[in-house]
């Protein structure tokens, strides 16, 4: 059976509500550091993402939340892509992918137009993982992230989901 048949994603509950803490804290310690915008949105992500109109992913995989990611609300049709995350025991198999896979199908869905990301050039694998589906370089502006030194963004359409990358 696929790794794609294997994981599950779910919505965003309050029981699972300290997931996206969890699984952020452990991705940032080891490659950066928590920043204090961090600490609030991980901190109640309930308040800070899903009231005002973001949404919050979890992966499933083997009975295990083992990845996560959310959408923040910029405006009506543009949202970031952001807290994504897969803890280190369940790197390599596909997980973020098929989170990518999921969040362009909803996005699309939810006629989103736009998605954007801020990330760090450090971070290779996922940078190749986002410019695999289409994201491209944008001009970042200052003070989002201490993190961040790139911003991509997707221009999303009916007729991207066809074109998914395999």
């Amino acid at each position: 059976m696929s790794i794609e048949k294997k994981v599950e994603i779910i919505p965003f509950t309050i029981e699972l509500k300290d997931h996206i803490k969890i699984l952020n804290l452990e991705w940032l310690e080891k490659y950066f550091k928590v920043e204090p915008k961090d600490k609030i949105v991980l901190s109640n992500p309930q308040n800070e993402i899903i009231d005002k109109g973001g949404f919050i992913f979890y992966a499933k995989y083997e009975e295990e939340i083992v990845g996560t990611y959310s959408l923040l609300k910029i405006d009506e049709s543009t949202f970031e892509l952001n807290k994504m995350a897969v803890t280190a025991s369940a790197q390599g198999k596909g997980i973020a992918r098929n989170m990518l896979l999921h969040c362009l199908a909803f996005a699309t869905e939810k006629k989103i137009k736009k998605l954007l990301l801020y990330s760090n050039r450090s971070l290779k694998t996922a940078l190749y993982l986002y410019e695999k589906f289409g994201f491209v370089e944008v001009q970042l502006e200052s003070g989002v992230y201490e993190r961040a030194d790139i911003k991509m963004e997707l221009e999303l359409n009916t007729m991207y989901i066809e074109s998914f990358p395999a």
